[in-house]
């Protein structure tokens, strides 16, 4: 299992999920994963989006196909603005109510990713946090070549039973 996330308790009823992770690819490569609506479909982003890099500029996640078939979501969009790109390094929107932060930094013949995504406390941290734990270990396997053959909706469930132990 790669290394879990951590879940942190802010103040306003907010929680904090933190994931660190290295990649063997450089911060180019990672960022184009992160940013190009292709690429992001390419590793099951959870929502369907054209990133606008310009500060401020309005954004929208709609639910993907699988999405829309398996939990019934309706058709339409979330709203999200984009607070802050400075490629390759940094990546900053909201997303409804959430705010996601995507810091790249080179390390060796790499990079390191701090992912945080910030949520309103409604009890869905531990399912918040397997979802991106799952989404992290696609993002690896289609930067590295490697096919996609598991259920990212099981992975992603049972990643949580050890999200809420925590």
């Amino acid at each position: 299992m790669t290394a879990p996330g951590t879940l942190r308790r802010l103040a306003g009823g907010r929680v904090e999920i933190r994931f660190e992770r290295r990649f063997a690819h450089p911060p180019a490569k990672v960022w184009r994963a992160l940013t190009d609506a292709g690429e992001l479909r390419g590793w099951r982003f959870p929502a369907v989006v054209e990133l606008d890099l310009t500060p401020g500029a309005a954004l929208e996640f709609w639910p993907t196909d699988e999405q829309r078939e398996r939990f019934g979501v309706p058709a339409t969009p979330v709203a999200g603005r984009m607070i802050a790109a400075d490629p390759p390094r940094l990546l900053e929107y909201t997303w409804g109510t959430e705010t996601l932060r995507w810091e790249l930094n080179p390390d060796a013949d790499g990079c390191r990713l701090v992912f945080v995504n910030t949520i309103d406390d409604d009890g869905a941290g531990p399912a918040v946090a397997a979802g991106w734990h799952a989404g992290l270990e696609l993002l690896e396997a289609a930067l590295g070549g490697r096919p996609i053959d598991w259920d990212t909706w099981q992975r992603a469930a049972d990643l949580q039973k050890s999200y809420e132990e925590t």
